[in-house]
């Protein structure tokens, strides 16, 4: 296994320890990998897994609270939102309350 697939496979154990219900930033899930100052890898990591695969990519926001708008789906609508507010996350104007749904490890 190269270095690479092992630093993405453990960033995706990581991502898959984040509660239902709650969301944690790129750069809290790289500190938690091991891998500070490293939350682009985390993005990068997410943006290429298997649209199959069962990750909770949709857990990942960014530092300032923000959802991602590239994933749309067939109705155009955020699959990140949607299946955020699935959790009973609250998503607003593309924000997430961080005080209150960050995972808090």
């Amino acid at each position: 296994m190269k270095q690479s697939d092992e630093l993405a496979t453990h960033i995706l154990q990581v991502v898959h320890l984040i509660p239902f219900g709650k969301v944690a930033t790129y750069g809290q899930i790289a500190q938690l990998s091991g891998l500070p100052k490293h939350a682009r890898l985390v993005g990068y990591v997410l943006k290429n897994i298997d649209g199959a695969a069962n990750v909770p990519w949709h857990r990942v926001i960014n530092s300032q609270g923000k959802i991602s708008t590239q994933r749309l789906n067939a109705q155009g609508e955020n699959i990140q939102q949607e299946k955020l507010a699935a959790e009973q996350v609250v998503v607003v104007n593309g924000r997430i309350n961080l005080k209150y749904y960050q995972w808090q490890p």
